[in-house]
């Protein structure tokens, strides 16, 4: 090799170097993707509330339609773990049946990640008896997992249970 041709393959390497770490450097400092940002609990709890109006339109769809596709619903009223959507539309087919109205007695709020949160606290239904129209209220225990998929907080899981005391 000519001692030109040397100099050609060095700075060939070199400019091959450089180009390699400014773009190594470019990525590290971007990070990638960057995290999403974290939501506020309060937006989280605002879940809640747009959950509890789909329950107002008496449309089990519009009730499901909150839950990703992969959902697990372990219902208050059934016995039955709902784990697809038709599960869940069936479970509030029937739940809907009784005009339900939700209210937050308890609340506590992890957010995870920016993807990710759970709620989980003790909440209470007014529900109406479709024949006599006279009401109760049932109190149980809650549990949200909030999921962000594609742009949109979905409920991956959602537990809910009669409160054992009464």
């Amino acid at each position: 090799m000519t001692r030109k041709n040397r100099i050609r393959a060095a700075i060939v390497t070199a400019t091959a170097l450089v180009t390699a770490a400014t773009v190594t450097a470019g990525v590290s400092m971007a990070g990638g993707e960057s995290a999403p940002k974290k939501p506020s609990k309060k937006e989280i709890a605002a879940l809640f509330d747009g959950w509890n109006k789909s329950l107002q339109t008496g449309d089990p769809k519009k009730v499901a339609d909150r839950y990703a596709k992969d959902a697990v619903l372990l219902p208050t009223v059934s016995n039955k773990v709902r784990s697809d959507r038709a599960g869940i539309v069936d479970y509030f087919h029937h739940f809907l049946e009784n005009k339900p109205k939700g209210k937050k007695v308890q609340t506590i709020i992890n957010v995870l990640d920016g993807n990710s949160a759970i709620d989980a606290g003790v909440y209470e239904f007014t529900l109406t008896d479709p024949k006599t129209g006279d009401k109760r209220v049932v109190k149980a225990r809650y549990t949200y997992e909030y999921e962000k998929r594609n742009g949109v907080w979905k409920i991956v899981n959602h537990h809910s249970s009669a409160m054992p005391e009464g």
